[in-house]
């Protein structure tokens, strides 16, 4: 026998076979399921506390929160008449109120009225004219602190399939700060399908940009620039521009446009208004246009400014006269301060499509129109076309609340978000007779 045999044989009563413990089924499930209630109990821990510490957290890593934009707006005048009225109210007497003798004899003599103190008119020198006009382009100096160049930068390619680049530039005026961003007002069309919008401030600086919101009606479009891409050195140098009151414009009203009214950024024109009263039929609103002797480029823009340095006016070309686009003309800013606040918060225009006017009692008389909001015309692919709503229909209401100026017409829908369903009452000429319908639109976004 081998010895390898005899060895087996020798130790063969050791040997024994090893058998796997048996899986305790229940025991795996209990100790998955204690695992699983700690993970749970463990995030709902570190929940409470992250909600617990966000606020803190949020002010220690972003000391400067974004914050809404709110600009103040701006109360229509008074009519002369009401004021005339007012007035003849507050000195009428009343008739059945008797006057008490001894008050008659006790009332002090009227005194005779002082002279009025001579006023000598010294004669204007050519210095005297030329500080004055000194003082004016000080203002427009002045401003533009608050006024940057803004590049839209688009990319083609030529016929032979060479890449190029096209830039449009236009002028930009600084309207805010939230916090997080400079926002700059401008003119949507120079950022128009623009892969890269730059923004060159007043010392020269350069950077990049990106579009927040635009009002497809006016054309105008706010966009932001991230203040930590800003040097703290160009901060120091630009301002925030102030938005005035336009309302109190008059004929003669001496302005200043700044901006690139002649087409060339940062330069300054002095002028003064020559008509306040015109009036612009745009999509859903009616815009006061402000007229001035001031001889400027077709393709100008820039703003109006009053002697304190206030924005008065946004000069959108677009609006001007087709026969005089050389004339400086200005939309008034007072009737656009809260499109501008939106379009800074990052709120939509809502639009349903119309070009409308007024029926005064005098036209409603004239001819035979009720009274309300009369549409001279609706937009193709509009929501007011889709609606059913047609030319020559007059709205007397919005979700059956009375409407009888375009400018109610306009609060009441302005109210509404996009996807909002709007009900509109209108009266439609049917023969001899207006009949009343009720069409249903959906607010939309004018692109």
């Amino acid at each position: 026998m081998k010895q390898q045999d005899r060895d087996e044989q020798e130790f063969a009563f050791i040997k024994e076979k090893i058998k796997n413990k048996p899986i305790n089924k229940r025991r795996i499930l209990l100790r998955l399921g204690y695992n699983l209630l700690c993970a749970v109990i463990f995030g709902a821990a570190a929940c409470f506390v992250f909600v617990l510490l966000k606020p803190y957290m949020e002010e220690w890593l972003y000391p400067e929160s974004e914050s809404k934009i709110s600009i103040p707006k701006d109360d229509l005048p008074q009519e002369e008449g009401d004021d005339k009225e007012e007035e003849g109210q507050e000195h009428e007497e009343d008739p059945d109120v008797q006057e008490n003798p001894a008050d008659v004899v006790q009332r002090e003599p009227e005194t005779k009225p002082e002279e009025p103190p001579t006023v000598v008119v010294e004669e204007l020198e050519l210095e005297d004219y030329q500080d004055l006009q000194n003082k004016l382009y000080d203002i427009g100096k002045q401003a533009n602190k608050s006024v940057v160049t803004v590049t839209g930068v688009t990319s083609n390619k030529d016929w032979f399939d060479t890449p190029y680049e096209n830039e449009n530039s236009s002028s930009g005026i600084i309207i805010g700060n939230n916090g997080q961003e400079l926002l700059i007002l401008t003119e949507k069309k120079i950022i128009a399908n623009a892969q890269e919008i730059n923004i060159t401030f007043i010392d020269g600086t350069e950077v990049s940009a990106s579009l927040k919101k635009y009002d497809g009606n006016t054309g105008i479009a706010v966009i932001g620039v991230p203040l930590t891409e800003i040097p703290r050195t160009t901060m120091e140098k630009t301002g925030t521009a102030v938005l005035g009151n336009s309302y109190m414009l008059t004929q003669g009203t001496a302005v200043i446009a700044v901006g690139s009214p002649l087409g060339t950024n940062y330069s300054i024109l002095c002028g003064t208004i020559t008509s306040s009263q015109n009036r612009v039929s745009t999509i859903d609103t009616n815009y006061t246009v402000f007229t001035t002797d001031m001889v400027g480029s077709a393709g100008g823009s820039g703003v109006l400014l009053n002697l304190k340095g206030e924005i008065v006016g946004l000069v959108l070309q677009d609006f001007s006269n087709q026969n005089d686009r050389n004339t400086i003309t200005a939309l008034s800013v007072s009737e656009l301060k809260q499109i501008i606040e939106d379009l800074s918060n990052n709120r939509s225009v809502p639009y349903i499509g119309l070009r409308l006017s007024t029926v005064t009692d005098q036209i409603a008389q004239e001819f035979g129109i009720p009274g309300g909001v009369y549409i001279k015309s609706v937009e193709l692919d509009s929501p007011a076309m889709r609606a059913g709503l047609q030319e020559a229909d007059v709205i007397t209401a919005i979700n059956g609340e009375e409407i009888t100026t375009v400018e109610q017409y306009f609060q009441k829908i302005y109210e509404k978000q996009p996807e909002d369903t709007v009900s509109i009452t209108i009266k439609r000429q049917n023969g001899n007779e207006h009949v009343d319908l009720e069409c249903t639109a959906i607010v939309g976004i004018l692109q």
